[in-house]
C-alpha cells in the first residue's frame, strides 16, 4: 500500500475515551479490569507506531482504531440499555459478580475482542484502506504479538497466590482451556472468510452471527464463578 507523508487518526480520542472509562468505573468492575488491559495495549501500539516499528503506519493505525471502536461501541450499547454483541454480554452480565476473579474478567474481555471484534476490524480496515486482508497481515501479527506478551503479564499479575496450585486449582484448570494464540489464528481465518463473503451479505451476516455466539459461549465459560 502506498505510504502517506501525513496521516491523522482518532487514536488520541480512543485513548482518551478508555482513560475516562478507567477513571469512572470502580476498580473491581469487570469491564474496568479489561479496560485497563486494553488501554495498555492501545498505548503500546501507539508507541510502536511513533517509534516507526510498523512498516505501514497508516494501516496499523487504521486497524488499531477500527478495533477499538468495536469495543467502545459495545460499552455504549450496554450503557444505553441496548444490546451489545453476544460475545460481550457475559462480561457485562457478570461484571460485578463476587465469585468471578479479575483474571477471568480480563481474559473474557480479550476473548470477546480478539475472537469476534478483531476479525470484523480487519474487514473494516480493508474497506477503509482499499486493500486485501493479506496486506494487513504484518500489522495484525504485530498487534497480536503485543497481546500475547501482555497476556503473560496479566496472568502473572492477576493470578492469586502465593500457593497457586493449592489456592487456585479450579482457576488454572478453567483458564488453561483457552489460548490467545489459538484465538488469534482462528480470528485471522475468520477475517479472510468474511472478506471472501463480502459480496454475499446474507452468508456474511450468518457467519458473523455464529462467530459472535460461539465467542460469547467461550466467554461465559471463562466467567464461571469460583469458590474462594
Amino acid at each position: 500500500m502506498a505510504q502517506l507523508e501525513q496521516f491523522t487518526t482518532p487514536v488520541d480520542a480512543v485513548v482518551s475515551r478508555m482513560r475516562a472509562l478507567d477513571a469512572a468505573l470502580p476498580a473491581r468492575d469487570g469491564v474496568a479490569v479489561f479496560n485497563r488491559v486494553y488501554l495498555a495495549v492501545t498505548e503500546a501500539v501507539d508507541r510502536q507506531v511513533d517509534a516507526g516499528r510498523f512498516a505501514d503506519p497508516r494501516a496499523a493505525i487504521t486497524l488499531d482504531v477500527r478495533f477499538a471502536e468495536r469495543y467502545l461501541s459495545a460499552v455504549d450499547a450496554a450503557a444505553s440499555d441496548g444490546r451489545p454483541p453476544a460475545c460481550w454480554r457475559p462480561l457485562f452480565q457478570f461484571r460485578r459478580h463476587p465469585g468471578v476473579r479479575p483474571l477471568q474478567f480480563a481474559l473474557a474481555g480479550i476473548n470477546a475482542h480478539i475472537g469476534h471484534d478483531l476479525a470484523l476490524a480487519v474487514v473494516d480496515a480493508c474497506h477503509s484502506l482499499g486493500c486485501e486482508p493479506g496486506e494487513l497481515e504484518d500489522e495484525f501479527d504485530r498487534v497480536g504479538d503485543l497481546l500475547v506478551s501482555l497476556e503473560e503479564h496479566i496472568r502473572e499479575d492477576l493470578m492469586p497466590g502465593p500457593d497457586l496450585l493449592q489456592i487456585a486449582d479450579p482457576l488454572t484448570h478453567l483458564l488453561g482451556s483457552w489460548s490467545l494464540e489459538r484465538a488469534r489464528d482462528a480470528t485471522w481465518a475468520a477475517a479472510r472468510a468474511l472478506w471472501a463473503l463480502r459480496r454475499l451479505p446474507d452468508l456474511a451476516g450468518e457467519f458473523t452471527e455464529r462467530l459472535d455466539a460461539a465467542v460469547g459461549f467461550a466467554g461465559r465459560m471463562l466467567l464461571t464463578p469460583l469458590p474462594d
